[in-house]
């Protein structure tokens, strides 16, 4: 990929990936069921898009702040709904794997 965007004259692009590759594929030390829940942002996409659709229905806003309370109060409706309390990802496997991690690094140490 680095080459493909070196050969586009995209050199700053082809930089930034080949510093930034490691950060890009971390989520693979995570168990994989976790995989696809952390290199996504559903949720976050969900909430623009939800945010882009009701700003796009009043059309002009007279101020910042109006724009504001719109997406403030929108928030506090999901924070406030039952969609909020539901869960996006099992922490207890990631916390088994983590303690099976740790546990496997003890006994390397001590043989």
């Amino acid at each position: 990929m680095v080459v493909e965007l070196s050969s586009r004259r995209m050199t700053r692009a082809a930089e930034l990936v080949e510093q930034r590759i490691g950060e890009t594929l971390s989520f693979y030390a995570f168990p994989d069921n976790h995989w696809r829940k952390i290199r996504t942002i559903n949720p976050l996409e969900r909430i623009m898009k939800e945010s882009w659709r009701r700003t796009r229905v009043v059309g002009a806003f007279p101020d910042g702040n109006s724009c504001l309370n719109l997406a403030a109060t929108r928030l506090r409706h999901i924070a406030a709904s039952t969609s909020a309390s539901k869960r996006y990802m099992n922490m207890k496997t990631l916390f088994e794997s983590k303690q099976s991690r740790r546990l496997k690094t003890e006994s390397a140490k001590n043989n």
